[in-house]
C-alpha cells in the first residue's frame, strides 16, 4: 500500500501522520466531553492538550531513537523524519504524564482526574494509530501459516499490528463502560496502562522489529514493570478508599 495517502502543492501527507492527526481529532472529542463530567472546564482540557499532544510525540520519538541509536548515530539525518514512522507509545505516555503532573499543579487540578480523562481516549488514539503501522508495513510479527496473515515482502506474517488494535479498541470500550463504576481516582488510567502492557507484552514476543536492551525486548521490560507499578498502586489507591468507609 502507498504510504502517501495524497499530496498538496507537491507536499506528501502520509497516511502514518494522517491516522495520528485522525486519533487526535477523536481523542480530543471524547476527551473533552468526560472533562466535563468530570468538572474540568472545556478549555482548560484544551489548554491541557495544547501541551500535552507535542510533548507526547516528541518524547515518543526521542524514545524510539534512544533505543535506536546504532542506527541514528549512523544516520542523524533521519532522525526528525517522524513522517516515516517511528513513534513509540510508551515515550508518549511518559511525556504526556509528564505535562499531565505539571499542568495539574499549575492549574490546581487533581492528577488522577486527569488522567481518568485522558485513558479512554488514549488506547483509542492507539487502536487507530496501529493501522500507520500497516501502511507503512511496519510493526508485524514473523513467518505464520495462520489465515489473517498479511504479506510483507513476500512472506507470510503476523499482523501484529491488527492484534493490539483490535485489543486497544476492547480495552477503549471496557473502560467506557467502566468509568461510571469506578470509584476511586486513578483507576481509569491504571487500569489502561495494565490492561494494554498486559497485551504488549506478549505481542511484542512476536514482533521483529522490537527496539533492544541487551537481548531483551524493552517494551516487555516496560510493560512487566508497568503492570507490577500499575498493579500496586490500584491496590493501594482502592486499600485507602475501603479504609475511609
Amino acid at each position: 500500500m502507498d504510504p502517501v495517502a495524497f499530496s498538496i502543492f507537491g507536499l506528501e501527507v502520509r497516511w502514518y501522520g494522517l491516522l495520528i492527526a485522525i486519533a487526535v481529532m477523536i481523542g480530543t472529542l471524547i476527551a473533552t466531553k468526560e472533562a466535563g463530567r468530570k468538572g474540568i472546564k472545556e478549555e482548560t482540557f484544551i489548554d491541557f492538550l495544547l501541551f500535552a499532544v507535542p510533548v507526547a510525540i516528541l518524547f515518543a520519538r526521542l524514545y524510539y531513537v534512544v533505543f535506536s541509536w546504532d542506527y541514528y548515530s549512523a544516520n542523524p539525518g533521519q532522525i526528525f523524519n517522524i513522517r516515516g514512522g517511528g513513534l513509540a507509545i510508551h515515550g508518549a505516555v511518559i511525556g504526556g504524564a509528564l505535562v499531565a503532573i505539571i499542568f495539574s499543579k499549575v492549574k490546581k487540578l487533581r492528577f488522577w482526574t486527569l488522567a481518568d480523562v485522558a485513558a479512554p481516549s488514549l488506547i483509542l488514539g492507539q487502536a487507530i494509530g496501529r493501522w500507520g503501522n500497516f501502511v507503512n508495513q511496519e510493526a508485524h510479527g514473523g513467518p505464520t501459516d495462520l489465515p489473517w496473515g498479511i504479506m510483507v515482502d513476500g512472506v507470510k506474517v503476523h499482523p501484529t499490528f491488527l492484534y493490539e488494535s483490535i485489543w486497544n479498541l476492547l480495552v477503549f470500550m471496557f473502560l467506557i463502560w467502566y468509568r461510571k463504576k469506578s470509584k476511586v481516582e486513578g483507576e481509569i488510567f491504571l487500569l489502561y496502562v495494565i490492561l494494554y502492557s498486559l497485551a504488549r507484552f506478549f505481542i511484542e514476543g512476536l514482533r521483529t522489529d522490537s527496539l533492544m536492551f541487551g537481548p531483551f525486548r524493552v517494551a516487555q521490560l516496560i510493560s512487566i514493570l508497568t503492570i507490577v507499578v500499575g498493579g500496586a498502586v490500584l491496590y493501594n489507591r482502592r486499600k485507602a478508599v475501603e479504609n475511609k468507609l
